[in-house]
């Protein structure tokens, strides 16, 4: 991947803040032409600098009123590669990171309620092969919710 240039990081600085912004509006911000922010924008995606685009969807309209992170202990951290495929089954589970710290494993899963999420732990999370143990931590509010700075100090 080559390094990105001022332009590139123009283009994504717009595209972030509105993923859903005609090109001719990008190219004017830019000074450019539309054919140079597609291309700018293909090569991006074809670099794996942007990994995906779609809509962020409020999941408390969706009946999805709790959203927890849930720190899994594993019997040895090799396991993570067959408990990925575990939690991949379940749908309300929509993160899921290797760690290093106190959990082999930390994921972020959004219920209906405290007893779906009860369920969820019960019934499927600490049945997995593996998971010694879990330790859930109820998000009440979030603060923060960005991408990373386009433009970074160097």
């Amino acid at each position: 991947m080559e390094r990105l240039d001022n332009l590139d990081r123009k283009i994504l600085d717009i595209i972030i803040k509105n993923a859903r912004i005609p090109s001719k509006d990008v190219a004017e911000a830019c000074g450019v032409s539309r054919a140079a922010v597609h291309q700018r924008i293909q090569r991006m995606i074809d670099d794996k600098v942007i990994t995906g685009s779609g809509y962020h969807v409020n999941h408390k309209m969706l009946g999805y009123s709790t959203c927890t992170y849930i720190g899994l202990q594993l019997e040895r951290g090799s396991m993570y590669r067959k408990v990925v495929p575990e939690l991949e089954k379940i749908p309300e589970v929509v993160e899921c990171h290797f760690t290093t710290g106190s959990y082999t494993m930390l994921i972020k899963l959004y219920a209906r309620d405290n007893q779906h999420l009860m369920e969820l732990l019960n019934d499927h999370i600490q049945h997995i092969p593996g998971v010694m143990a879990t330790e859930t931590l109820i998000s009440l509010h979030e603060s923060i919710s960005r991408s990373v700075p386009v433009f970074n100090a160097e």
